[in-house]
């Protein structure tokens, strides 16, 4: 990965990514911006289902648990960051294929693809949530759209989510370079902050006036099913802070490639800020009426002066923050596809026809998969437990284990064996409890 010059790949191979190196000069991205690109991966869907995670582990254990994710992303991007210099590897694909050969790089992928795939099709059911209403929670909750101007054939959710693919997703959608993108992504962190603050504000006034009741500190364990349910917060708190396979682009196109490693520093601390915020203030104003996705709660009166508007401002903030995150996570869902489909022709963003066919069929599979699966926990349940915990923990843990360029230490290799254990004992039991919670006809406490 290291260096100021574009690494030759091995003859017959193709990584998914794009020019490692804006043609005719150095590197253009700027600190700030590849901060703001970082963050911008990493905040996305993930926020509105934190504070259902509070929910379910309790105010006290959710924060440790939010704090010790992002620890252990930290130590495996720094794992995953030392391994690709060694290699001299231009992406996640090279290290892994570094590492593990022809099918390493090929399972990385999938799961890459997977997990973009369920983290857009996520992006959509929020957005028609927010401005179209939803009934999965069995009570309809109704969208800002519905509100302004009452249920119409234009605000529904399939043609809401039709108009803003066509006229939102698609143009930043055909952006090919990564630091394109770090104007969208100033703003869309922005907008995250704004519903922070928001969200926050709304908290401190309702407990000033005495409004919100003692919260949870800890979760209620009557029984063997009950610890089980503890675990299904771990797929959400994976996915909320999976941006692995956007460290390389980013890597490539900063002018100083050191940078790196403050640059995710800066990403994880803000990131980290705006979670806890989000889940300890969201759950203090919900409690128990949170639901899985938290953005459905703002349609109530909050009992507060100009409710309706506070309302109406968190949830089209974020709506929009969600538009503009959306061409981030499809860049990289694009590159990873196309190495793993067409990892022998032209590169992606020479072959315009390739290029275009391949957006427009993804777009496709997105918008049409959004408008049938009803609920995000269930998709988080889904891509964490599976792509998401791969593509965050157990590679680059692997990638240590392994270690081809013997440059692991020791500490290293414990580290690296803690992250798979937890890893896998964490989601096997949180699919486990899915599972058994599906069979015995029992909903999951995250969905109201």
């Amino acid at each position: 990965m290291g260096g100021g010059v574009t690494e030759r790949l091995p003859e017959g191979s193709s990584e998914p990514l794009l020019p490692t190196k804006r043609e005719g000069g150095g590197g253009g991205g700027e600190f700030a911006g590849a901060v703001f690109n970082l963050s911008t991966t990493i905040v996305g869907a993930g926020i509105m289902a934190l504070p259902a995670t509070m929910k379910v582990l309790g105010l006290a254990p959710g924060l440790v648990a939010i704090l010790l994710a992002a620890l252990l992303t930290d130590a495996s991007i720094e794992l995953l960051v030392r391994s690709s210099r060694a290699a001299g590897a231009p992406s996640y694909g090279a290290v892994m294929g570094d590492a593990f050969g022809w099918w390493g790089r090929r399972l990385l992928q999938v799961c890459v693809v997977v997990n973009n795939i369920g983290v857009m099709i996520v992006y959509m059911i929020i957005i028609g949530d927010v401005l179209s209403g939803t009934s999965s929670g069995g009570e309809h909750h109704y969208g800002v759209l519905e509100g302004w101007f009452g249920p119409q054939w234009w605000n529904g959710r399939f043609f809401v989510l039709l108009v803003t693919t066509l006229v939102v997703f698609t143009p930043l959608a055909c952006l090919k370079r990564v630091d394109s993108l770090s104007y969208t992504s100033a703003i869309s962190v922005a907008l995250a902050v704004v519903f922070v603050i928001i969200t926050a504000g709304i908290a401190i006034v309702k407990l000033i006036k005495g409004q919100i009741p003692m919260p949870k500190l800890f979760p209620d364990v009557p029984d063997l099913a009950s610890i089980w349910e503890l675990f299904t917060a771990v797929p959400v708190l994976v996915t909320a802070y999976v941006c692995h396979y956007n460290v390389h682009p980013i890597h490539n196109e900063l002018k100083d490639p050191s940078q790196i490693k403050p640059i995710v520093h800066t990403s994880l601390v803000l990131c980290s800020t705006v979670y806890i915020t989000t889940s300890f203030f969201g759950y203090l104003l919900f409690g128990e009426s949170t639901l899985s996705d938290v953005l459905a709660n703002f349609d109530s009166n909050l009992g507060i002066p100009y409710s309706q508007m506070l309302n109406d401002a968190v949830r089209v903030s974020y709506a929009v923050h969600l538009m503009l995150v959306f061409p981030m996570i499809f860049h990289a869902l694009r590159l990873n596809l196309d190495g793993l489909l067409f990892s022998s022709s032209s590169p992606l963003s020479s072959d315009n026809r390739k290029f275009s066919v391949m957006t427009a069929v993804l777009l496709l599979v997105i918008f049409l998969s959004a408008n049938f699966i009803p609920s995000i926990w269930d998709a988080f349940q889904f891509t964490g437990a599976t792509a998401a915990v791969c593509i965050a923990f157990i590679f680059p843990a692997a990638i240590t284990l392994r270690d081809p360029h013997s440059i692991a230490k020791k500490w290293d290799k414990i580290l690296s064996i803690f992250m798979i254990v937890l890893a896998i004992v964490s989601n096997v039991v949180a699919v486990y409890s899915d599972a058994y919670s599906m069979f015995h006809r029992k909903s999951s406490p995250s969905i109201a």
